[in-house]
């Protein structure tokens, strides 16, 4: 199928999702890699309490606020932004 019938599929409002094999696709540079960090009890305490709040789990506040701080350090550098 051409780009352009699956665009009109996809503008008529029909299914596409058959179309497309996903079964390979990747998403660059989003791939995981574990690692082991430690942290004071205070600060799990305070990431619990935060994860609780928003009902996610710990991982996902450690995700989202490393991202934001590292997004902000990458403006700094950049001279996009004004302070970290």
């Amino acid at each position: 199928m051409k780009a352009y019938e699956f665009d009109k599929k996809f503008d008529d409002n029909k299914d596409v999702l058959k179309y497309p094999d996903i079964s390979k696709s990747t998403r660059p540079k989003q791939e995981q890699k574990r690692v082991n960090v430690d942290f004071p009890v205070w600060m799990i305490d305070l990431l619990d309490k935060e994860a609780k709040r928003l009902r996610v789990p710990r991982q996902s506040i450690i995700k989202v606020r490393v991202a934001e701080r590292l997004e902000k350090s990458i403006l700094k550098v950049n001279g996009k932004g004004s302070e970290c």
